[in-house]
Order: structure tokens, then sequence, then C-alpha cells
């Protein structure tokens, strides 16, 4: 799903994850969908014109009849109330990967730095058709979201922040399970020091970015895991009557270790005994980068299953009737394939990456909806 810098631990992604089975949402759709399964628009930024002089692409030309079965995108469902600048700078921006479109792409590059709306409009309505992509069912797909999480951290430990961010060990296959790490069985060293609470939804999320009280940042990347499978403490924590059955979102997980921090949370959390190990690298301040290699834009990109799916393909998404509470009512738009997640199967299962912060992870944990998706083919 984020990231999915790494393999986001259950989306694929620093898919970083979050996403609601009741729901929390996206880590890819997976924060939440992992933990309760067990087991992820700001506008983009413009794309830097090239340096040196760029011709324009040719003229555009009027929109070519569509193949028989294919719509033109003036067909689709909300294409007259799309920003189409911000979509064509989404697919200038994603398209890289793709080696299905390389004229296309190259010419949506030098058309997106200089272009206005209306020039936006016609040049993604003359050079794509849309197919509405099936589930194998014919059921309805569904759309859930993650987003990068920022969590606070030191450089030494104290009384609250006394879990370490570990790095990679050198006696990896000998490490054990979560309670054997803690008590001290990894030859690896501490990268920065985190709430232990905030520490496990990092691991599940599989990287994050680090906040120091001097402004520094760090960000944390999936480097290894000690091979255990991944267990969700949901359950347990309901068999336990630890929480209500109906009050095991992320945050109310997240609530209840913070409130009994040490031993009590520890057990608890030794319940999952996959461990992740990070490496660090300084923040740029750019978003999370997906399995395509490429940063996410923030609402214009999604998770998607890779079989069904190649990396730097425009979609058109619509999912609309959220039924979680705090749910926007629908998601619609072109976005772009740039990542991959665990959880994310099927072809019309997306995870829309929100982008970085608690508001992104706010709203990522409310998407639960029905989804249906358009693959955007190239013309000619």
């Amino acid at each position: 799903m984020i990231a999915r810098s790494a393999p986001l631990d259950q989306t694929g992604a620093a898919r970083l994850l979050t996403a609601p089975l009741g729901r929390l949402g996206g880590l890819s759709g997976v924060l939440a969908l992992t933990l309760l399964a067990a087991a992820c628009a700001s506008t983009p930024r413009p794309v830097p014109p090239t340096p040196g002089p760029v011709p324009l692409p040719p003229p555009v030309s009027p929109p070519v009849p569509p193949a028989a079965g294919d719509l033109s995108l003036a067909a689709l469902p909300g294409w007259a109330e799309e920003d189409h600048l911000a979509a064509l700078r989404a697919y200038a921006a994603g398209c890289g990967p793709s080696r299905i479109a390389i004229e296309t792409c190259r010419d949506a590059r030098a058309l997106a730095a200089r272009a206005n709306p209306s020039d936006a409009r016609a040049f993604l309505e003359s050079r794509f058709t849309a197919a509405e992509v099936r589930t194998d069912d014919g059921g309805r797909g569904l759309l859930t979201a993650y987003f990068a999480p920022e969590y606070p951290a030191r450089r030494v430990p104290d009384a609250e922040f006394d879990a370490p961010v570990l790095s990679r060990p050198t006696n990896l296959s000998s490490v054990g399970d979560r309670a054997a790490i803690e008590a001290g069985s990894a030859q690896s060293s501490a990268l920065a020091w985190m709430k232990a609470e905030d520490l496990f939804f990092l691991q599940i999320q599989g990287s994050g970015t680090l906040t120091f009280p001097d402004g520094a940042r760090l960000r944390a990347a999936y480097a290894a895991d000690n091979g255990a499978k991944f267990v969700g403490i949901a359950r347990p924590m309901t068999e336990e009557g630890l929480l209500p059955r109906d009050g095991t979102s992320g945050e109310a997980i997240r609530g209840w270790l913070a409130a009994h921090r040490g031993p009590e949370a520890r057990r608890v959390m030794a319940l999952n005994p996959r461990y992740i190990f990070f490496i660090t690298s300084p923040d740029d301040g750019n978003e999370a980068t997906g399995a395509a290699g490429v940063p996410l834009p923030a609402r214009r990109s999604v998770a998607v299953d890779p079989s069904r799916w190649t990396y730097g393909e425009a979609a058109w998404i619509e999912a609309d009737g959220g039924n979680l509470r705090g749910a926007r009512a629908s998601y619609r738009g072109l976005v772009m394939t740039l990542d991959t997640g665990s959880a994310i199967r099927g072809p019309v299962r997306a995870d829309l990456y929100i982008g970085r912060g608690d508001a992104a992870g706010h709203e990522a944990g409310a998407v639960r909806h029905p989804l249906r998706m358009w693959r955007l083919i190239p013309r000619g």
C-alpha cells in the first residue's frame, strides 16, 4: 500500500496504512483492517519544467471516437466537475513507471507545467478513453485509505519515550519473537526512542516520520522483520474484556495501550509476535514513496493489486456512500496506480493515499466506500 517505502507491514508500502474494518483506515485502508482482521485531495505539486527548452506537445486534436465498449472521458461520472489541471499534473508526476504510454507520458509532462485547465481537459479527453473494470463476481469493489503517520520521538530515552526504534540486527535469524527482542535478544542499535504504543503502530504501518523537539525530522522505513506471523490484537483484547467489541478502532487500541503503558501494555502487544526493524534517513518533507518508486501525490494515488494493474496507470474512481462515522460522502477523480499492499487484492480494490499527519489519519480511518473504477486507456 505507502510506501510503502518498504513493505508496509500489512499493506505494502510505507503504506502506512490505516483502514477500517469497523473501521480505522488505510493503513492502506489497512491499519484498522490490519488490527481487526489480523493481518494503503491535496492538489498534487506542480511538475517542474524539464531543464532546457522543452518542445510543446503536438496540438490537441478533437477527441477520436472511443473503441467499442469504451467511453470518452467526458462520459465518466463527475468528469465535468474534475480539477482537470490537477489531474493532468498527477498523471505527469506518476506516469513514469508505465511502459505502455511513453509518448503520452512525455507529452503530459511537457504540457503540465504550463497548461491551463481547459488545455489540461482537452489533452486528457483527446489522449484517453475509459473502460470500466469489473469485479470477478460482478459485485461492487471497495475503497479504503491510508496515510503517512508522524510520531514524536527522542534521541535519548526517558520515562515516556522508552521504546527503541531498532536497526536491522546482525543476528536477525535468531532474534526470536517480540517479547524476546524487547528483552534484549537483538544485536542492533537504537536509532531513536518512541512511546511504546507509537512504535507498535509504526511497526504495523511499516514506515513513518519521526519528529524531534528541536524540529529535526527523520523518515523511518522498513529494514527487516523477525519472520514471525502478524497477529492482530483487537480480537484478543475484546475476548479479555479490555475493549468492547464495537470499540476496537485504532484510536481506541492506541488509547488503551497508552493508558496501560508498562508491563500490562507490553503483554498485550506481545500477542503480536511480529517485530519490524527500521532504517532512518533525513525527512525531505516530500510525500512518502510507493512501491512504484514514485512519491505519492496526496489524494491522487492509490495502492492496487499489481496482478490486475501495472504501476503508473491512470484510473478514474467513483466511491459513494461511506457508511462509517465521520466518513466523507464520496471520493471521485483521476488517480495514479503507484502502490500496493497485502490487503489489496482484486481488480476493483483500491487504497487511496490521503497524505501525512494526524488529519490525514483521521480521514483515512473513515474510508470504506463501495467503489467503481475505470482504466484510462491511452489512444493509439
